[in-house]
């Protein structure tokens, strides 16, 4: 299993797919790719804008289909809705546009977009400039990043069979941990109910 050999064939196809569910993740390590010469940094970033917008834009849609019925639920958060509301419907291209930079706001900003109605031709180039601008910026991050990681991604390589191991180690002492617990939970619940 070589990781490099994967990262050059499957790197842009990971990266689209990874940056539309998660994203700075995805991007920061898209960089540290470029920087170590698998992938091109012109495409890590192409590929990384064309997930986020595309993400961004399906839970728009979903926002203008379900957004109303789905806020309405947060009883607890209306005000905040509706001040997020007047916001995008004053000043769409801020929020748009800075809606992929605000921690947590990820899935939920689009969506709300989508429900206060801001029209399609409006959010789409917004959409876009905003994921370009985000995908450069977290790529390039990654890429300085590179100088940092890259010994450590050498390492990896080479030691990714330890890593498996280790990690079934700890499931195993993690599932023997909670086997035990709940065993002696069922034990003291017969004891009290015997008495």
């Amino acid at each position: 299993m070589d990781i490099n050999n994967l990262i050059e064939h499957y790197g842009y196809a990971a990266l689209v797919v990874g940056s539309i569910a998660e994203g700075e993740t995805i991007t920061l390590l898209g960089g540290v790719a470029a920087h170590q010469g698998l992938l091109k940094f012109p495409l890590v970033i192409a590929a990384v804008a064309l997930g986020g917008m595309t993400g961004d834009q399906v839970l728009y849609f979903i926002g203008q289909r379900f957004g109303v019925s789905l806020l309405k639920r947060f009883t607890r958060h209306q005000k905040h809705i509706a001040r997020a509301r007047k916001m995008i419907n004053r000043h769409p291209w801020l929020f748009v546009i800075g809606v992929r930079f605000m921690y947590g706001f990820r899935i939920v900003g689009p969506v709300l977009i989508g429900a206060s109605r801001l029209p399609p031709g409006i959010f789409l180039p917004l959409n876009i400039l905003g994921a370009i601008l985000w995908a450069t910026l977290f790529s390039t991050l990654g890429y300085a990043g590179g100088e940092l990681i890259a010994p450590w991604l050498h390492s990896v390589d080479k030691h990714i069979k330890q890593l498996i191991w280790l990690a079934l180690a700890v499931a195993l002492v993690a599932a023997a941990r909670y086997w035990l617990k709940r065993r002696a939970r069922h034990n003291s619940k017969e004891n009290r109910s015997g008495r």
